[in-house]
């Protein structure tokens, strides 16, 4: 009972917080101004259920407040009748400051975003988003609510306006003060521990792994905003890569729906920005993920591939693959190659990574085994 009422007030304290210790502030965009009642109206719509084909999957199906707004443990998300599609659903915390939306980047903002799922045939499967106008414009309270922010009468409502209202209340799921974040921006030594600090030194220095999870001097959004083939997805079918992208390129000349082509079959899921952008040296390149709350949101990578944090940490460990010895695709980032770090350095960046965990969530957290060499230390 106790739990079931932090998550109902989960969203609430996320929307009413001060800007976090961590973060910088939240890009709003001039054309969609925040309001109190712009955000509650978009939380409403981000939970309706009827805008789906069958009634029973909303936004917050695929982004749970109870799984940090992702719908993890899944590998990858189920829509209407249980179809599942190809990719592991990102959190929306944070989503705010994204460059781009989605895996391989194919919308350029939270607005545009959200007018994908509904019509896309494994995830809300609607026809086109007329259904969601119809139900609005039925709904006396919506009617009220969309007049009372945008001004219009219920026949003047646009799909452009749900979505508009969507992001904004997106805009308002910001999360850091994480333990690092008391440690490294507000100077409290004793907020993480000496392994955790000891991983944000392998994090800096033989990991690498701030080349890409960048941190500035006086925020953290832990992602460089870039697209890198890091072996995932793609290794698998490095034997068909020259054919699958030529199939690609001829489908999308002939009109194929890319958003619906990479949620509908693996293998051009894992040709990641590639199917976007068309650009040979973008197979396999799928965008760096924030670290923030990395902890409560496994499984792991675009597919959800990778069950474990210190997985992930072997995975690059090695070189881009798993297991150890595995041939690497050839458009393999230039920047992934094997790192040789010791068990104890696993373990310190796994508990670093642990304390990237913002106190919304804490909750959730539940610090992965390490291994024997590093028990006990």
């Amino acid at each position: 009972m106790r739990l079931a009422l932090l998550l109902l007030s989960l969203g609430a304290a996320l929307r009413v917080a001060a800007q976090p210790l961590g973060l910088p502030p939240v890009p709003i965009p001039e054309d969609n101004p925040q309001t109190p009642e712009k955000i509650a109206l978009g939380e409403r719509l981000f939970n309706d259920v009827r805008f789906s084909s069958n009634g029973q999957v909303a936004c917050a199906n695929c982004h749970s407040p109870s799984s940090v707004f992702t719908d993890s443990p899944l590998k990858v998300s189920v829509g209407v009748d249980g179809l599942t599609g190809t990719r592991n659903a990102p959190t929306v915390v944070n989503a705010a400051y994204n460059l781009t939306q989605f895996w391989d980047g194919r919308s350029p903002t939270l607005e545009d975003q959200a007018l994908h799922p509904f019509v896309n045939p494994v995830e809300m499967a609607l026809p086109s988003h007329d259904p969601i106008l119809e139900v609005i414009r039925a709904d006396r309270d919506y009617v009220r609510d969309f007049r009372r922010v945008f001004g219009v009468r219920a026949e003047d409502i646009r799909i452009e306006h749900v979505t508009q209202a969507i992001a904004a209340f997106e805009r308002t799921l910001i999360a850091g003060d994480s333990p690092f974040d008391r440690w490294y921006f507000g100077g409290d030594e004793n907020a993480i521990s000496e392994a955790a600090k000891r991983g944000f030194e392998v994090f800096l220095t033989d990991g690498r792994c701030v080349s890409c999870h960048t941190i500035e001097h006086d925020h953290a959004l832990f992602t460089d905003h870039r697209f890198h083939n890091i072996g995932v997805g793609v290794n698998a079918m490095q034997d068909r890569i020259e054919e699958l992208a030529k199939a690609f390129l001829v489908a999308k000349q002939r009109g194929v729906d890319v958003d619906v082509a990479v949620l509908s079959d693996a293998d051009t899921s894992h040709l990641g920005r590639f199917a976007v952008t068309g650009d040979l040296s973008e197979i396999g390149a799928f965008k760096t993920p924030t670290l923030r709350n990395i902890a409560v949101t496994a499984p792991y990578m675009h597919d959800g591939s990778i069950a474990t944090l210190r997985e992930v940490v072997e995975h690059y460990n090695n070189g881009g693959v798993l297991p150890a010895g595995a041939p690497v695709n050839p458009f393999l980032s230039g920047g992934i190659r094997p790192l040789n770090l010791t068990e104890q350095q696993i373990d310190d960046l796994v508990a670093f990574m642990e304390s990237l965990t913002s106190p919304e969530f804490q909750q959730l957290a539940q610090p992965e085994r390490v291994s024997a060499l590093g028990a006990g230390r």
